[in-house]
């Protein structure tokens, strides 16, 4: 058996897929009309079909359970266009150093992008820290920090 996707229910897919596609560049790889396939190996499915798979009519949004997860190595590119998002926190630093923001998306789902832990570790050698010290900031052994600065 395998992992297939994640399958984010919505009640405007026309809507959804053009969020995706502006904030999140996701572009649809598969549509069978009801259900789409996106980039990122993620799906969308229409609130109607979905009913109509598990004959449940109340479906509830915006619940605080899950999340999907982006990464960015332009983290100051993205922060910088959060003005029409319904953000959940103001971006924050995790004590490891990386650089995240939590948002919803139409439906209420919540979506976070963080900063590469590449580029993390790339803006503390900027801030001249050496290699030892990256790790210890960020929690991680040496040879991660040296994999992500090569």
């Amino acid at each position: 058996m395998r992992y297939i996707s994640t399958m984010l229910v919505v009640k405007d897919l026309e809507q959804s897929k053009a969020f995706y596609k502006k904030h999140l560049g996701q572009e649809v790889i598969t549509d069978f009309g009801a259900n789409v396939t996106l980039t990122g190996g993620f799906a969308l499915q229409t609130l109607e079909s979905w009913i109509g798979f598990i004959g449940e009519p109340s479906i509830e949004f915006k619940g605080k359970n899950m999340e999907l997860y982006f990464e960015t190595d332009d983290y100051d590119d993205f922060i910088a266009n959060l003005e029409d998002l319904d953000t959940l926190h103001p971006p924050i630093e995790h004590p490891w150093g990386q650089r995240g923001v939590r948002f919803y998306d139409p439906d209420g789902h919540i979506i976070e992008v963080g900063e590469t832990l590449t580029a993390v570790a790339k803006r503390f050698k900027e801030s001249e820290l050496t290699v030892a010290e990256i790790a210890v900031r960020m929690g991680v052994k040496e040879e991660y920090v040296l994999s992500w600065l090569s």
